[in-house]
């Protein structure tokens, strides 16, 4: 469906290597400025995927161990690394950059990443801005709780905002924990957060959490049957994706659930797909919850704020 698998692409693009490097070509390559390495990379990436240049950018960053910045004002004075084509040659069979390098920037944060967790994404920052809105020059210290906190981004980012929070962040995978404890680790939120084990499929999963002024959570919402890009499909968690034929089956089952997670005066902030408010909202209207959405920097409802309608602006 998506022009054959990850293996028989990687194999592909193994064989063009293999061949540069019979009749000199990949020689040649492994010996380029970096100036022209970048440029050739832009022109292998450019066939599929959206942003080549970039990627070119931050796998060589990656590669040469300096931010972006610092290595394309030093362009000039920067020999290839050995290591640079492999990499290009991953991103080519369709793998992440995040994967390849295993760093996402988000918020103000550098998080790891690993095929454990999905990729945050800029469009989740739209959160943590109506976080930070609802809770601004409230005094006082919140208590948070993350839904499915994968490499704990949203999490992270609220406790980097909000400087006097606290949180808990709830996973069903411990690879994804291990990911998130060690982000929060490395980044000096270990003494404000928690990570747990739980399963909202699970009866129970809810026991002995406590209530918190607020909850965030970026559910899978993705619908079963949708045509991702193979970037995608094939390379990140389809646990942390896909939710039914509508994707609303963890809003089915988390939202009802709200009312009793929720301080007074307290609200729950979700991810939605930008077709999906309308549905949700309604979910939340069923469990008596009043709604109020945010719209991401291109426009798409992005985000849903649930409260109980009990001090909340």
């Amino acid at each position: 469906m998506h022009g054959g698998s990850a293996k028989s692409r990687r194999s592909s693009i193994s064989s063009i290597f293999r061949g540069n490097l019979a009749t000199g070509g990949y020689a040649t390559a492994m010996t380029a400025t970096l100036r022209s390495a970048l440029r050739d990379a832009t022109d292998r990436l450019s066939g599929f995927s959206e942003t080549p240049r970039l990627d070119a950018e931050l796998l060589m960053a990656h590669a040469v161990g300096l931010d972006r910045s610092a290595m394309l004002l030093n362009q000039s004075e920067l020999a290839v690394p050995d290591g640079f084509w492999p990499m290009l040659e991953r991103r080519m069979a369709n793998e992440p950059v995040a994967y390849i390098t295993g760093i996402q920037a988000f918020w103000d944060l550098e998080l790891a990443v690993t095929p454990d967790v999905l990729i945050p994404r800029a469009d989740s920052e739209t959160l943590i801005d109506m976080a930070v809105a609802t809770f601004a020059g409230r005094e006082g210290a919140l208590r948070m709780l993350d839904l499915g906190t994968g490499s704990g981004a949203l999490l992270l980012a609220a406790l980097s905002a909000l400087p006097e929070a606290t949180g808990i962040g709830i996973d069903e995978s411990l690879a994804a924990l291990a990911v998130a404890r060690a982000n929060a680790e490395r980044l000096g939120f270990r003494d404000r957060c928690e990570w747990l084990h739980r399963d909202w499929n699970r009866a129970g999963w809810a026991e002995s959490l406590g209530r918190f002024d607020l909850v965030l959570c970026n559910p899978p919402y993705v619908e079963d049957e949708a045509d991702l890009s193979p970037m995608v499909s094939d390379h990140e968690p389809n646990s942390a994706l896909f939710a039914g034929p509508e994707g609303l089956d963890d809003y089915r089952i988390l939202i009802p659930q709200i009312p009793a997670l929720l301080e007074p005066g307290g609200c729950a902030i979700f991810e939605i797909g930008h077709t999906q408010a309308e549905a949700v909202s309604n979910l939340a209207s069923n469990a008596g919850l009043s709604t109020e959405m945010r719209r991401d920097l291109a426009g798409n409802p992005r985000a849903l704020r649930f409260s109980l309608g009990i001090g909340m602006a």
